[in-house]
Order: C-alpha cells, then structure tokens, then sequence
C-alpha cells in the first residue's frame, strides 16, 4: 500500500513511501474508526508510523494531537523529524520546561510534544489561562505505553491519561513494544477487539536471537566495568570483523566515551580491521565535530552517542553509523527509546546505573528489552544477536525475562498518596464515593481485577481509604461529617509544585519557626524527601567535607552531599569529583526552592519567602549575595553580575543611578546598557516616607500615625512588617503599584525609648528587603 493512496495530503510527512505489513493491517483501525486504539509491536517493526497515521486523521478532522514521549531528548528530536509537518502548513509545539512555555504557541500547535511529567503538571493546571490549551486536545499519542511498568514514572504516566479522558476525553492510541497482557491495557482504555493489535515476533523485520552471558564479580566495581568491557568485546568482534555493526549499552555518558577510547585500543591490538582513515572527505566532516574524542574516535570507526552530545554531534554519528562508517557504538540507554539505529549486534554491559537521585539501582527490564530490540538490520541481515552481560548471581533473572517477557504491572500505589493528594486538590474528588470513582479509572484498578491474588483486589477499597485517612491525618485534606473531601492550602501546594508528601511536610516545618536562615533553607531543600535515596561515594567525601568546611548541618551521606551541591553552585565553584551529579542535583533543588519560597509566602511571610528567592537565585546564577539582586534585571546574567558586584553595584536601584556612562565602562555595549537600566526600571522600588513620625511620646500617651511606603519603580507583590523593639506590631502583603499607608500606633510604653523598623520585602524577587528606622523617646 503506496502511502500517497492511503493519506494522499500527507504523504510528504512521511520518511517513505510504501507501509509495511503490520502497518497496512492497523492503518484502516486507525484511519477509518474513531475508537482507542491499542497496538504492540516488536521494536524496528515501525510503530513511528502508526502514530503518524494517528496525528494525520486527526489533523484531517481539524484536531489537535498530543504525542507523549517517553524521553524528553525525544521531544526535540520529534519537533526536528516532523517539520515534514510544518512544511505541510501544521504547526508542531514541544512543551518542555515551566519557564519556556510559551502558552499562545501551544493554544495555536495542531501537534503538541510532551513528556509525561509535563503532561502531568499541564493537566493538573489545565483551569489556569497558562495550561488551558491541554483541554483542547482531540487525540493523544502514548509512545511506549508500556512505560506504565516503570517504577518511578508508570505511575505518572497512567494518573495522566486517566486525567485527560476526565478533562476532554480525546481519542487514545497507546503504542508499545511487545507486551504479554495488552488485554489489560485495552481494556483500561477502552479499545475494542478490532482496534487492539498484538504483532508478534514474525512482525520482527529481522529474527533476534538474544541471550545472556556472565562474567565474575570482584571486589572493585571499575575492575568489574572492564570485565563486562573485554566481554562486550569478545561478543562484538566477529561480528565487526565479518563487515556487522555492534551497539554497545553503557550505563552512563562518562562510560560510553571511556569505553569507546579503551575500545580503539583494545581493537589495534588484536588487530580487528576497522575504520576509514583513508576516506579524506570523512576526514574533513569528522573535523568539523565539537567534541575532540569524538573526533579522534570516529575515525577508527568507534563512536559513542548520548544526550549530553550537541545535536549536530549527535546527528553525524546517526548518520555515520547508518552508513557503516562507525561500526562500534557506544551508548546510554536514550538511543534505544529513540533514533532507529539498528545494529547486527547488541550488547548490554551494564544491568546497573548510578542515579544521582536514587543512587546504585538496576536498569528496568523495559529498558533492557527495549535495547535488545535494536539487534538486526532490516534489508542488511537475516539475523540480529543481543547479549546482556551480567554478574553470575542474575543470570537466572535475565534468561527468565528475555524468555518469557515483562507483563506490564500498575505502579500506582507506590506513590498513591500523592496521587490522591492531587486529584482531591484539582476538585476531581470531592467525597467518598468521588475516590472509589477515580480509582476505577486507572490502570491499577483493572490490572487489579485481572490479577485479584497480587493486588489483593477484595482488599482495594479499605487501603484506598487508608491512604485518604492518612493524608487527612497530616494536614493535606480535610474531611467533614458528611465526608465531603477538601484539599487544604498545604495539599494544593503539594500539587501544584509536584511535592512528595514528606517534602511537603518538611517546607511546613520550616515555615512554622520564628527565625529563618540561609543556611535553613538550604538545609531544608537537601534534606527533602526527593534527596533520600541520593548516595555519596567514597571519591566525593573529601569534597564534601572541604566545600561545607565552617557550615554546621545535621545531614549526612548523601542529602549532606547534596548540601554541598548546593553551597557550591551559590559560589560557582563546584569540586570536579561532584560534577557527574551536580547538574540533575541542582535542577532538582532548585524546583524545591521555588516551591518552598511559595510555602514561606503561604505560611510563614514575605521576609522569609523573600530569603528563599535570594538564595534560589544564587544556587541558579552562582552569585553572592550582592549581587543576587541583580539577576533580577532582564539583561544582567550571571557574569554580569558578577562584575557590577565587584564595580560595587549591588542593587537594581545602583544600576540605574549609575546610568548608561557607566554600564558601558563595565563592558556593556550601549544599546545593552540602555535595555538593562529600562529594565531594572521596571522593578520595584519603594521609598519609605515616615511623615509627621513623632521623636516623642508621653509616657502612658497613644497616637495613631500613617507610614506611606511610595513606589518610583514597576509594580510588584510585597510585604510590609513594622516592629517596635523587635516585636512584631502589624504586617501587611499587597501589590505595590504607586503607594500604600500603613497605620502604626505609638504607645508611651515602659520603655524610655521605642525603635520603630518599617521593612518592605519581596517575596517573588530576589531583592535585598528595604528597611528603615526611627527611635521615639518615652519622656
């Protein structure tokens, strides 16, 4: 079947021009139905296509499509492979981060590209302005469904889809490599018989002979890493010395070019013929490469390939290795999600990887079966090999999945609480009968019906409760008489910010003490639930210990490394020996610190909201604290702030003073300096003015005087505290836009003087609170 007959409009959004088997017999399911649509594949079978066909009907009918990725380096690759949309008229949209989001591009997008945690955090915010456009989506497009089975992101991705049947009940067609119980599935989404497809291994366009082989586990791990390596080598070599390709799958972006460098060694020593340093034109375009290993590598026909690559980087070994110019790769387990690189041999290293947020852990067996998959070359071999080389002690394990399969099992309930927590803060449930309802939507219901013995099914209902009881015993819900259920402000932030429950608990702890710190808030944050399971290797504790050199903290291992993260990246100074997880670490926290500034704003007052933005601010800029105002001005980045902090310009008011003359003398181009002072215009700034504030007052007497705080600057959310001899007298929040009176009474107290501070902070901005004061004496 000509893919010009079946979608004549859109036969130029598609990379070939004839469907193959499994797609000709999905197409009339996808193209001619309005139902769900549920179908596994064997990998490089061309599921990539069926989801195209799915976004075609939609765009025929004027729809809108979401396509979930499984990856968020996926996402970008996606908006690079469908501009053949864009240049059909259609326009694709990646939503990716909270401060990239554009909503008018996504409320216009005819394709919408997502992760499942964006999704998430969209839906849960779809009544806002900002994320209303996921209420507009007619079908969406789960890539890899049976990512449903990952411990740490089934959950979400299953909470997601029921959510989005709630809010607009678009169509659903769930794609996924090959899985045992797809009934289970259909079933959860509501697939019918005739629009549920299991293709089986004689789909596969090249047979897979897959197995396992063993090495012996010593005493040091980095010994072991080589081990696994001479195996790989071993299992890759004839194949590579027959004229084959062999994919490598390391666990990490440092192993995959560590291995590569030892490869091109290993490989002249036992003379294995590969490489094309002859082929000059290959020698100028591997120059053209930013990375220098990379360079050097791919010529001797050894390349490795991650997402910390540029993507032209990552593009040339795509497309060097379909052309047979590298025919060693090196790779994390992204490429296996991805690009179709396949290879005549594939060989897993590494069972295990280092997660800087859960430390040692085993590599899923999604993931496993999902880069064995990538075995075989359609139209090159007859047969495609995949090894796993793991300790003897798990080959049972993995002889067991790669005959039998993974069924796809619910992960719900090992984060139900938060879950629950966020349904019952979007409204969904509001009562008893609300709870039993949503669970019956999800997949951990179903899965629970059809396997009763191992979810205790007959037990379901009263564990549900039991998670409610819970959340309504540490402050999240509140429950009536009548059982009516109702989100408190601490349950809203949970959601909103995407809090684990302890975490959650923890920001509540903080805001509640009279006196708060820096040095609390960053203790707060790396010692949050979302920090537990991070480990500190023996290499970093000597670093650990010398950045947090004169900080008293009660945290050890790894939250107490994380710490340090933390402290390091406010001085822009991290120690090699934490790079490797600084990025992912920093990320993290500084979601937390955003959260928790919002937490101290709800719960404790603006001053203490306000340290959490300074100190969010110096953690992301890697600034000290004069200049961490600065970084509130549109133009001054990290390094510029750096600089004027050191000119002895610390605060958006110091810019403007010093005017366009200036700015330029500190290296700014004119045009530059001019946008940065009309910026820094734009940010608050109040003046205190005390009025007819008396210097006396009669002892026993009482007036009443009005502070006016005036703004010369933009408008912006504030806090207004007065105290008289550090006691709190009145506070006051409001948006400050020309000025605002604020009552203070003067008491002819005991005292034979009264000091009245007025301080002005900003809770949403990192800038250095406004204080002044007066003395009043008691005569």
């Amino acid at each position: 079947m000509k893919v010009a007959e079946a979608v004549p409009e859109f036969a130029d959004a598609f990379g070939f021009e004839e469907f193959n088997r499994m797609q000709r017999e999905a197409l009339p399911a996808i193209l001619d139905t309005d139902h769900n649509v549920v179908a596994s594949a064997p990998t490089a079978s061309g599921k990539t296509a069926l989801a195209e066909l799915a976004i075609c009907r939609t765009l025929r009918d004027e729809g809108t499509a979401l396509f979930i990725a499984p990856l968020r380096a996926l996402t970008t690759e996606k908006e690079t492979e469908w501009e053949r949309f864009e240049d059909l008229g259609y326009s694709v949209y990646v939503v990716t981060g909270e401060r990239d989001l554009n909503p008018r591009r996504a409320a216009r997008a005819d394709i919408l590209v997502m992760t499942p945690e964006k999704t998430d955090s969209a839906t849960r915010k779809h009544d806002s302005a900002r994320y209303s456009f996921i209420e507009d989506v007619d079908c969406v497009v789960i890539d890899e469904v049976h990512l449903l089975d990952s411990e740490t992101r089934g959950g979400v991705l299953e909470v997601t889809v029921s959510r989005m049947r709630r809010i607009c009940d678009p169509r659903i067609v769930a794609l996924s490599a090959t899985m045992p119980n797809i009934d289970d599935v259909a079933a959860w989404l509501d697939a019918p018989d005739e629009t549920t497809f299991e293709f089986g291994d004689d789909y596969r366009p090249v047979d897979l002979h897959a197995g396992v082989k063993t090495y012996t586990h010593g005493e040091n791990s980095f010994a072991d890493k080589y081990r696994r390596l001479y195996r790989a080598f071993d299992l890759a070599e004839p194949h590579i010395r027959d004229g084959g390709q062999s994919l490598v799958f390391v666990s990490s972006r440092q192993d995959a070019v560590r291995a590569a460098a030892k490869a091109r060694d290993e490989l002249a020593k036992r003379d294995v013929p590969i490489g094309a340093r002859g082929d000059y034109d290959f020698h100028n375009e591997a120059k053209e490469l930013s990375n220098d290993s990379l360079a050097k590598g791919v010529l001797d026909g050894v390349g490795f390939h991650h997402a910390g690559l540029s993507r032209d980087d990552r593009e040339a070994v795509e497309e060097w290795f379909k052309e047979g110019k590298i025919q060693l790769l090196f790779s994390t387990s992204t490429l296996a999600w991805g690009v179709n690189l396949p290879a005549r041999c594939v060989v897993i290293r590494d069972t295990k990887h280092h997660d800087p947020l859960e430390g040692e852990v085993d590599i899923s067996p999604l993931d496993i079966l999902q880069m064995l998959g990538r075995a075989g070359r359609p139209g090159y071999d007859d047969v495609g090999y995949g090894w796993v080389v793991c300790d003897r002690s798990d080959q049972n394990k993995y002889r067991r999945l790669l005959r039998e399969g993974k069924e796809i099992e619910s992960r719900l309930a090992e984060d139900l609480d938060s879950h629950l927590n966020a349904e019952i803060a979007m409204g969904t449930i509001r009562d008893l009968d609300d709870v039993m309802s949503w669970l019956e939507t999800t997949f951990y219901y179903r899965r629970a019906q059809s396997n009763p013995a191992a979810y205790d099914f007959e037990d379901l209902r009263s564990r549900v409760r039991d998670v409610l009881d819970r959340l309504v015993s540490r402050g999240f819900v509140e429950m009536d008489d009548d059982l009516s259920i109702d989100a408190t402000p601490l349950g809203r932030l949970t959601s909103k910010y995407y809090l684990r429950l302890g975490t959650a608990s923890r920001f509540a702890d903080l805001a509640e003490r009279d006196r708060i710190t820096a040095d609390d808030v960053l203790e707060t944050v790396a010692g949050a639930a979302d920090f537990r399971q991070v480990s500190a290797r023996q290499s970093e504790v000597d670093a650990v210990d010398s950045v947090l050199t004169g900080v008293s903290t009660t945290l050890e291992d790894g939250p107490k490394k994380v710490l340090a993260i933390l402290h390091a990246s406010m001085a822009n100074s991290t120690p090699s020996e934490l790079r490797s997880d600084a990025w992912v670490i920093k990320q993290n926290a500084l979601r937390l610190l955003s959260a928790l500034r919002e937490f101290l704003d709800t719960f404790a007052d603006a001053r203490a909201a306000n340290l959490a933005k300074r100190v969010e601010a110096r953690v992301d800029n890697g600034v000290s604290s004069d200049a961490a105002a600065l970084t509130a001005v549109d133009g001054i980045g990290p390094g510029r702030a750096r600089k004027l902090a050191t000119g002895g310009l610390s605060t958006p008011a110091d810019v403007v003073d010093a005017g366009v003359k200036e700015l330029t003398r500190a290296g700014l181009s004119q045009g530059v300096a001019e946008r940065v002072i009309e910026s820094a215009k734009d940010l608050p700034a109040p003046d205190i003015d005390w009025g007819e504030f008396p210097e006396s007052v009669a002892r026993g007497e009482s007036d009443m005087h009005d502070i006016r705080v005036r703004n010369d600057g933009g408008g912006g959310s504030v806090g207004v505290r007065v105290t008289v001899n550090d006691v709190e007298m009145s506070t006051k929040t409001c948006y400050l836009s020309d000025e605002v009176t604020v009552p203070v009474g003067v008491f002819g107290a005991a005292d034979d003087e009264l000091e009245f501070v007025v301080e002005v902070a900003f809770p949403d901005l990192p800038l250095l609170p406004i204080r002044e004061s007066r003395t009043v004496r008691v005569e």
